[in-house]
């Protein structure tokens, strides 16, 4: 495997080489929020807000940053979330990233919605991987998908609980995107300039949704494309919750909360974990940043469930933070897929080196020595927290900038 260049420092650089090399349409997927973008946008707000309690009088010389994330051993502190069409960044993107994040020693979440199916993916790597579930409105179709990862032998099922409906993302509608995209002129002509990643997509392994594969008797990309849209079921509950956990031996990780009492609902319903997550700023749109709301549900949950969190994560500095606010730890999701769509395998690895020597440089300079042991006190300046009030309003101004983040 190619190493990056030397030159990469920083995750902002593997996003600008990122564009450079993947077509337009594929960049807006990965980075645009819903609507008007404004939880997008407070994802990095606040997080930029967090101000540190620099402590200079201790030996620092020896940081552990390994710790456990559901039970098994990371070298840091982080975990790859499930991101749809990561195949239509770099050719087979699910299986070498994967493979990046095994050899790190970070667990690597396989989506429901990838290219690349369970069974692709498991022949392709030497052990198993975390396997995140969309509720199907086809329930047996649901307990299939269990089904085949217990048999891949995930040890992890992340249940995504908040896309009852998904949430539109203006970017998309004017591209055409879809699985393929439409060829419109524009995306035509993208495509066309961008003739490496062309070329790389001749040797994907599929150019669909490899969890359908089957469920179109045609075998016809979009209408399979369809199919997954119309298997969004507005129905769920915790109920359904239950119903899963009742099918799950492994670890049960519930991803989508962003409220105390849902969190406690979720926990009492036999989650193991919580997932902190707005979707990347790509579903509800006005909702607060997870930043906001992650002391609160973790004290909601107290030591019931380990709580995690995604959505902002663009340094290592951001992962010492989150740990600060009461993180067990981080999901990423655009950081990496940015070393993907530059670099491939190289550069997911790339993108966690840097993860992993910002962390430790940011350890060191607030006295901290084990990620295990983070305290509240490293942090001087909490996000603002959110409010339920008649006619609140968020403070401050929003940035004219996109910034962005995962799912």
């Amino acid at each position: 495997m190619r190493k990056a260049p030397a030159d990469i420092a920083s995750i902002e650089d593997l996003r600008k080489r990122a564009h450079a090399r993947v077509p337009k349409p594929f960049m807006d997927y990965m980075e645009a929020g819903s609507f008007a973008e404004i939880t997008l946008r407070e994802n990095r707000r606040d997080l930029d807000s967090i101000r540190f309690r620099e402590r200079v009088m201790f030996d620092v010389s020896d940081r552990k940053l390994e710790t456990t994330m559901l039970g098994e051993k990371v070298s840091i502190p982080v975990a790859i979330g499930p991101t749809g069409m990561c195949g239509a960044i770099w050719s087979n993107g699910e299986i070498l990233s994967c493979r990046a994040a095994h050899d790190f020693g970070i667990p690597f979440s396989l989506s429901t919605n990838a290219l690349l199916s369970i069974e692709d993916v498991r022949s392709s790597v030497t052990r198993p991987f975390w396997f995140q579930l969309y509720l199907e409105k086809d329930r047996g179709f649901s307990k299939e998908l269990l089904e085949r990862a217990k048999k891949a032998g995930c040890p992890v099922l992340i249940l995504t609980m908040d896309l009852h409906v998904e949430g539109t993302r203006y970017c998309d509608v004017h591209n055409g995107l879809g699985v393929p995209p439409k060829l419109t002129p524009a995306n035509i002509w993208s495509i066309v300039s961008h003739p490496s990643w062309a070329f790389a997509m001749l040797h994907s392994k599929r150019w669909s949704f490899g969890n359908y594969a089957g469920k179109v008797k045609s075998g016809n990309v979009a209408e399979m494309a369809e199919l997954v849209k119309s298997q969004l079921d507005s129905s769920f509950d915790v109920k359904t919750l239950e119903w899963v956990r009742s099918l799950w031996p492994g670890k049960l990780l519930v991803k989508g909360i962003m409220d105390a009492d849902d969190a406690k609902m979720a926990v009492d319903a036999g989650a193991d974990a919580i997932l902190v997550s707005n979707h990347g700023g790509r579903q509800l749109d006005s909702a607060p940043s997870t930043a906001s709301v992650l002391t609160g549900i973790v004290d909601a949950v107290g030591d019931k469930a380990e709580v995690y969190v995604d959505s902002g994560v663009r340094s290592g500095l951001d992962v010492l933070k989150f740990l600060g606010l009461g993180a067990r730890g981080c999901f990423i999701g655009r950081a990496y897929l940015y070393g993907l769509g530059a670099y491939g395998e190289a550069g997911v690895t790339k993108a966690l080196e840097i993860l992993e020597d910002e962390l430790s440089i940011a350890m060191a300079l607030t006295g901290v020595t084990d990620v295990r042991k983070v305290s509240r006190d490293i942090i001087l300046r909490p996000p603002p927290a959110p409010t339920i009030s008649a006619g609140a309003t968020s403070g401050g101004p929003f940035r004219d900038v996109r910034v962005y983040e995962e799912s």
